[in-house]
């Protein structure tokens, strides 16, 4: 047990980045302590690499199914979010793996695709390191990173990991949208701002993105609604400042922003109940 342990935490970072939710995350990383247990362990030479091949593939077959049940999802998809300000994410590249707009990104990929650029990129896996996880040549792997790498390349934003600036400006933001100070709000907006929300049929959400800044201002009217019993608080999610939204103590919202040159280029707030369970959790276990 304590042999698996010291590999847990890495383990599940793995398993979120490919996955892009934590429950998922951590029900593979459970498999794969399953597998450990029932192997023979003298024989495992390198305990890190045979749990890292166990677990990639466990989350390559989870991938596969989450496709198909993705295309029937109701309303936009966006990935669990994930209490991060007590997680150590101690390079701009790690931080950036767990963010929301790069966990979408990954979304375009195929499941190996997924693997090798997440092994690659996050964790600084060598090809060879990565052929033998997935069982395939160098070549072959560098040939699924190349073609990971310019997917992604298309639409990634830069990443700007000024921590302190991006909270001032969510702090601002809240403040212009909760009184509903338009002009404000729309002097934080960028022009071509989209604005997501993940309610998977289950909570009231828009069912479409809303693309740009004279609809979005309207749209994000709705935070100034006033509702008994709601609490709102700054927090960590996927490496970025973020906004949580509490009624009668039960977390109903998640928001991110998306920051880009100090405007607002993406809204995202989760509100789908089944994907805040896991957040729910790590809020309880640090307040």
């Amino acid at each position: 047990m304590a042999d698996f342990e010291q590999h847990r935490q890495r383990l599940f970072a793995v398993a979120y980045r490919l996955l892009g939710s934590a429950a998922e995350a951590e029900d593979a990383v459970q498999d794969t302590y399953l597998r450990w247990h029932a192997a023979d362990q003298d024989e495992i030479r390198e305990p890190a690499a045979w749990l890292t091949k166990v677990l990639t593939n466990l989350c390559l077959t989870r991938l596969t199914s989450a496709r198909a049940r993705r295309e029937s999802y109701v309303g936009p998809w966006l990935p669990e979010p994930l209490l991060t300000a007590y997680t150590p994410l101690d390079t701009a590249e790690l931080r950036e793996s767990v963010s929301m707009a790069f966990l979408l990104l990954l979304e375009r990929l195929t499941p190996a695709e997924r693997a090798v650029f997440v092994l690659r990129e996050a964790f600084e896996y060598s090809h060879r390191e990565i052929a033998d996880v997935l069982d395939l040549t160098e070549a072959n792997c560098q040939q699924l990173y190349h073609r990971a790498k310019q997917r992604v390349a298309q639409d990634r934003p830069r990443f700007d990991p000024d921590g302190e600036e991006k909270l001032r400006i969510t702090k601002n933001f809240l403040v212009a949208a909760r009184s509903g100070n338009m002009a404000a709000l729309e002097g934080m907006l960028a022009e071509d701002v989209v604005a997501w929300a993940d309610g998977g049929g289950k909570t009231r959400a828009a069912r479409k993105p809303i693309h740009g800044r004279e609809r979005a201002k309207v749209y994000l009217g709705w935070l100034a609604t006033a509702v008994d019993g709601v609490e709102i608080r700054f927090d960590e999610l996927n490496g970025e400042p973020a906004i949580l939204i509490f009624i009668d103590g039960a977390l109903t919202t998640a928001i991110s922003l998306q920051i880009v040159d100090g405007l607002i280029t993406a809204f995202r707030a989760v509100a789908n109940p089944d994907k805040l369970t896991y957040l729910t959790k790590q809020v309880t276990q640090h307040t």
